[in-house]
């Protein structure tokens, strides 16, 4: 009801589901309504959209709204969602499984049957905040031409723009979406948060419009990393030879789909990391419950199924009295290994030489290996080493491909150039690399290059700033595209040249529907990560000291901003693997400000980070660079769970590994 609202003074407009043409949306299933009309699923569902002239009249608007709710059984647990008498959270469905991925490989009983050590565990892993710098905001207007303008921050123009026009049921052509200079995404602005709402009520009232969300509505309303559940069970011989893998996830993907069919297939697919094992049997589950929404975060479903991945197979090299190092050489990927999927891996493998380049700087830089002195009698220090892979770009048979335009100019020799791709800068420094792509290609200095990015209508589908994609593949296009330019340009008297190509890398094919069997990806980046902790016994408080981290980035297009990558990503890893915790209760989020969601701050970072780059050149990527910014999360949590034990004697299992946690585990080796 909303007839006192409408009447309270400043409103001018109150909205709900019957107003909005097409009342659907989605990155892949348009399972989630922009204004819920019957139904609401978790607790940051939209029912009603309150246009007003302030601010505060918005705020007392909406407060009149009058909603009747009657109360609906809610399954918060996956694996309770996944029984079949569960409630059910999309009622149109036979099940709240929203899809089962199995990757099988080999036998998987013969794996084990020829295993001379066998290891099981139980992890879990929790949702993880975005938390960038701004919240989601946004202003709409229509335009001179009518169309609908979005200004907003993002990481793929040309998706919104899909999904707004689908919305308000009008061609592509007449939306807009433009994306301001913004403080972080990590994989949090690939679902709409204002964008479809702002481009409702412009479209309505023909007038602009404005929304900022606070941090709490932030923290509630726009989606996580997915949590996971992972059973994990790994077999080898007695020479250290991987004989079996197999793990089952089950992933919270929350009330709507969003990105967690592709996250969970990638969780199932990197069960075995980056090791190559004969019998796998990896079975993942994406699940709908009432829980916020889980989607794209940093990572992307690497750094869940990793962590069990990491600390299985130092689990099993201690049982086989093996260094956890000489295991690991001795099952890494190489080129030409078989992919769970049963097809070669890409080429470029570089998973042996970039462990080797941790080991070495662990060796010289952290005495590893070596007897550890200890400050004091509560504290221990200990050093664990990880490896992790994480593919660049889409994958499993997606239509992937980036385009770009030049035009050039000059009398004689080449003067200046205007390169237009819509590629989203979310910090990441896109802008800039592609810019010095250009210039390294046409021969000219950067400040000579006009960059048109930000605006659907004037530059082209580069695709999403997401998957650690934007330099291979908006880099390629950028390439391909200038160097037909200068080609063009030295077989003709013009003075102004425009092209445009687009890049497509290798196919990919989708997994197979009994086995998973299929060349996933084009692409992988490989990183090996050394990291030092204190534990404080007293407390179960743990300090990183130092990190080392190595990386195969291809070639560094910009060393600065690659190793500030790193850097950045090793603050969010850190955050995941010890500090944050999103608590959520019967669906309701219990730590919806950055006071109660714990952030690690400069205090809580090690004195020492040591980024490494390695310049082993991919095959696709533009002068070989492939994408590297997800890497440093992959490995980071079980580096840090096996420093834990070689300081303690104890194995964490759930993410994060908080200070209680650790204390409980603590206490629970000394009761035995």
């Amino acid at each position: 009801e909303s007839s006192a609202a409408l009447a309270s003074p400043g409103v001018v407009a109150v909205f709900t589901a019957s107003d909005v043409p097409y009342n659907a949306f989605g990155l892949i299933d348009a399972d989630q309504q922009v204004l819920c009309g019957d139904k609401v699923r978790f607790e940051g569902d939209k029912v009603a959209l309150v246009v007003a002239e302030t601010k505060e009249a918005a705020v007392a608007g909406a407060k009149l709204v009058k909603v009747d709710y009657e109360d609906l059984p809610a399954v918060t647990d996956p694996r309770a969602a996944m029984l079949a008498d569960s409630p059910l959270v999309h009622e149109e469905r036979a099940s709240n499984i929203l899809l089962h991925v199995p990757i099988h490989k080999g036998d998987i009983a013969k794996g084990f049957a020829e295993s001379d050590v066998i290891i099981e565990e139980t992890f879990s892993t929790s949702w993880q905040e975005h938390a960038y710098l701004q919240p989601d905001a946004g202003i709409a207007f229509i335009d001179e031409q009518e169309r609908v303008v979005i200004e907003t921050a993002g990481q793929w123009l040309h998706e919104d723009r899909r999904q707004v026009a689908q919305m308000l049921q009008l061609p592509e052509e007449q939306v807009v979406v433009r994306y301001a200079k913004i403080g972080g995404a990590f994989g949090g602005r690939e679902d709409l948060s204002v964008q479809h709402v702002l481009a409702l009520a412009a479209w309505k009232l023909r007038r602009p419009v404005a929304l900022v969300w606070s941090r709490e509505e932030s923290i509630i309303g726009h989606h996580k990393r997915h949590p996971m559940f992972i059973r994990s069970r790994w077999g080898a011989r007695k020479d250290g030879k991987l004989t079996a893998v197999q793990s089952e996830v089950i992933a919270d993907g929350g009330a709507y789909a969003s990105t967690s069919e592709e996250v969970v297939k990638v969780a199932t697919l990197f069960a075995s990391g980056c090791y190559e094992v004969p019998n796998i049997a990896s079975d993942g589950y994406a699940v709908y419950t009432n829980n916020i929404t889980a989607g794209a975060f940093r990572g992307f479903g690497g750094p869940q199924n990793q962590f069990p991945c990491e600390v299985m197979i130092t689990r099993l090299a201690h049982a086989l009295g093996m260094d956890p190092v000489a295991m690991r050489l001795l099952n890494i990927y190489r080129e030409g290994s078989i992919e769970p999927t049963r097809r070669p891996l890409p080429r470029g493998v570089s998973a042996l030489p970039v462990l080797e380049r941790c080991v070495q700087e662990a060796r010289e830089r952290l005495g590893y290996g070596q007897p550890r002195q200890h400050p004091a009698a509560h504290l221990r220090r200990g050093i664990g080493i990880a490896c992790g892979i994480k593919n660049v770009g889409y994958s499993f048979g997606y239509a992937e491909q980036a385009t770009a335009t030049v035009e050039i100019f000059g009398r004689g020799e080449i003067e200046s150039a205007t390169l237009r791709i819509g590629a989203a800068d979310v910090g990441q420094g896109s802008h800039l690399a592609l810019r010095q792509i250009a210039a390294e290609t046409l021969g000219l200095a950067p400040a000579q290059i006009e960059m048109i990015c930000e605006d659907s209508s004037e530059a082209p589908n580069a695709g999403s700033a997401s998957a650690s994609r934007m330099t291979l593949m908006g880099g390629r296009a950028v390439r391909d595209a200038c160097a037909a330019a200068r080609e063009q340009w030295g077989h003709t008297d013009d003075t102004h040249i425009t092209v445009t190509k687009q890049y497509r890398p290798p196919q990919t094919t989708p997994l197979t529907p009994e086995t998973g069997e299929a060349t996933p990806n084009y692409c992988y980046g490989y990183a090996a990560q050394a990291v030092e902790v204190e534990v404080n016994l007293l407390t179960g408080q743990v300090q990183v000291l130092q990190v080392i981290s190595v990386h195969d980035v291809g070639k560094a297009i910009n060393r600065q901003q690659v190793e500030g990558q790193i850097e950045g990503c090793l603050a969010q890893a850190l955050g995941y693997a010890l500090l944050e915790h999103l608590q959520v209760r019967d669906g309701k989020i219990l730590t919806p400000y950055l006071s109660t969601y714990l952030l690690p701050t400069v205090l809580d970072m090690p004195t020492k980070i040591v980024p490494i780059i390695l310049e082993l050149a991919d095959p696709n990527g533009p002068y070989g660079a492939r994408g590297m910014a997800e890497m440093a999360l992959i490995p980071f949590t079980p580096a840090v769970a096996s420093a834990i034990h070689d300081a303690t004697g104890v194995w964490l299992t759930q993410q994060p590994m908080t200070p209680e946690r650790v204390l409980t585990a603590l206490n629970r080796q000394a009761s035995t």
